[in-house]
């Protein structure tokens, strides 16, 4: 990752390094307990993060792990880890009479190495750690230095990946915005449009920071413009590249449908309440409500089928 540029990684280094609350601490500290010495380092991003409060929703943390092998027991956990990363568990504790919540997804640190940089096809990856993440623990210097250049290898990866699909003259705001919206729709997700705007405008100087010096790094050449209501860009891509980019979006939006499908399916099975959790995850961020038989919440493979069935009628994916 040498050709990260070093302001990069430290205005990405100064927004990342924060210490978890009393409470998300409390699940950190079980997490790595739950994997020993594997836990190299715990991520917090998603919507608690970004409000600041981790009592009322669902705390989305990733713990990294040096090898899948020695984070579990398990050899079916090891192994749908390896197949289909990362796997995603829930995990509840109570905090001063309140329960805090949490799903966490445990990841290797070589697949997030890959999976944020500009060699990843699909955006599962350099599509949520481009956005602001807090580094909560690290197992050493060395880790919280990969950790971060990871960070700042999504935001290269993002820019360059979204680029083509903007229009030559673009605002910061415009090109994150066509980027969130883009790679939300590669996955199975339940969000309103609108979504990718609240995400930059929950952030705007950030974006606006590392935008203005990932720019001198991408392979396009790129113009800044100084206006009087603020920066803007303009971007020569010749138009083989445009129409290429079309078709590579094209083929992560069918590629992310499946992959998103799969990941559902072993997320019922690989923790306790998983049918519970889809229905809260759907309902929260859509409205779509579906009820469940309690016979099916014991048989999470064949809830899957019905599950899906039933948002899909009632439009709870897009």
């Amino acid at each position: 990752m040498t050709d990260i540029p070093s302001q990069l990684i430290a205005a990405i280094s100064r927004r990342a390094d924060r210490s978890a609350s009393p409470a998300v601490r409390l699940l950190i500290d079980e997490i790595v307990a739950r994997h020993g010495q594997a836990a190299q380092a715990v991520l917090f991003y998603g919507s608690c993060l970004r409000t600041g409060d981790d009592l009322e929703g669902l705390v989305d943390l990733y713990l990294v792990v040096d090898r899948y092998r020695a984070a579990y027991t398990s050899r079916v956990q090891t192994f749908l880890n390896v197949l289909l990363p990362p796997n995603v568990y829930y995990l509840e504790r109570e905090f001063e009479g309140q329960v805090v919540r949490t799903k966490y997804a445990v990841l290797s640190l070589s697949d997030f190495q890959k999976g944020t940089s500009k060699r990843w096809f699909h955006s599962y990856l350099w599509g949520r750690f481009c956005q602001p993440t807090a580094l909560l623990f690290a197992r050493n210097h060395e880790v919280a230095r990969l950790i971060e250049e990871g960070f700042a290898q999504s935001v290269l990866t993002f820019i360059r990946r979204v680029l083509p699909r903007v229009n030559s003259d673009f605002s910061a705001r415009q090109m994150w915005c066509r980027g969130l919206e883009l790679s939300y729709r590669a996955e199975l997700r339940a969000e309103q449009p609108a979504k990718s705007a609240r995400l930059f405008d929950a952030a705007p100087d950030y974006y606006e920071r590392i935008t203005r010096i990932a720019m001198n790094a991408v392979v396009f050449p790129v113009e800044m413009i100084h206006r009087t209501d603020g920066i803007s860009y303009r971007v020569q891509i010749p138009a083989r590249v445009r129409f290429f980019s079309r078709l590579t979006w094209g083929l992560r939006f069918m590629q992310g449908k499946l992959l998103s499908a799969l990941r559902l399916l072993k997320a019922m099975a690989t923790f306790e309440g998983g049918v519970d959790y889809i229905l809260w995850k759907i309902e929260r961020h859509s409205g779509v409500t579906v009820d469940i038989e309690p016979r099916l919440r014991n048989r999470p493979l064949l809830a899957m089928w019905v599950l899906s069935w039933r948002l899909y009628r009632r439009g709870g994916f897009r």
